[in-house]
Order: C-alpha cells, then structure tokens, then sequence
C-alpha cells in the first residue's frame, strides 16, 4: 500500500497505518497510543507527520465533525459520509442516500468540478437512547 503510494515503507508508516485501519475513526492520541504498543518510542510529531503523508497520499481520509478533534479512516476513495452521536461522539459511517455519489450533483456547482460531498448527520447512538428510557 505505502510502496503504491509513492512512499517509503518505514516501521512508524506501517504502525500507524494499521492503527488507522484497527481504529476507524479514531483521534490522533488513539492512533499514537496504538503506535506505541508496537514503537514504544515514538514521537507524537512523527505520528502527525505520518498521518499527514499518509493522508496526502489518499491512504486516509481526515475527518473533523463540528465540535471534535481531527479523527483518521482507512475507508478512502467512495464519497461515504458519517453520523455523529450528539451525546457520547461515537461516529459511524453512511453510504451515500441513492445510486452512485448523488451528493455530489450540486445544484449550482459556482464552475467547480467537484470530486467530494462531506455530509454529517447527527442525532443520538443506539447506545445513548437506551440510556435515555
């Protein structure tokens, strides 16, 4: 994957990877604690470095839903949108509504060619109702 990329394969680019693909969703914190049970030493600036390459290279996608911290996936490249718990921030994934990518017919695209829709729904979590009756 890293080496289709374009980039080097290094110890700190396959853990954080594989954290990034184990932790959908997750924060940069999470991401580097995972990291660490592999590579005990490294750096929190290299983990950021690593998510910045990797995210430039189209290997994850960075998410940041009003209110919270950046969150990284490993599911790239299908226009998919996510649903933000209101009360815990638990955060899934959302295929497109209907048919292939429809968000991205906009109404008036300004002359833009437009390659992504980021949508975000929110509401409250399975979990959260329950705990609500």
């Amino acid at each position: 994957m890293l080496r289709g990329a374009g980039l080097r394969v290094t110890r700190p680019r396959t853990a954080v990877l594989g954290a990034v693909h184990r932790l959908p969703h997750a924060d940069t914190d999470s991401i580097l604690g995972a990291v660490r049970e592999e590579l005990p030493d490294v750096s929190h600036q290299a983990v950021y470095d690593v998510l910045r390459a990797l995210t430039l290279n189209g290997l994850v996608r960075r998410i940041q839903p009003s209110g919270s911290v950046a969150r990284y996936e490993a599911r790239v490249g299908d226009n998919h949108h996510h649903v933000v718990c209101r009360s815990c921030g638990a955060i899934g994934d959302v295929d497109c509504a209907l048919g292939e990518a429809p968000c991205l017919t906009a109404a008036d695209d300004s002359g833009f060619r437009i390659d992504e829709a980021e949508v975000i729904y929110w509401g409250l979590c399975p979990d959260c109702l329950a705990h609500k009756n």
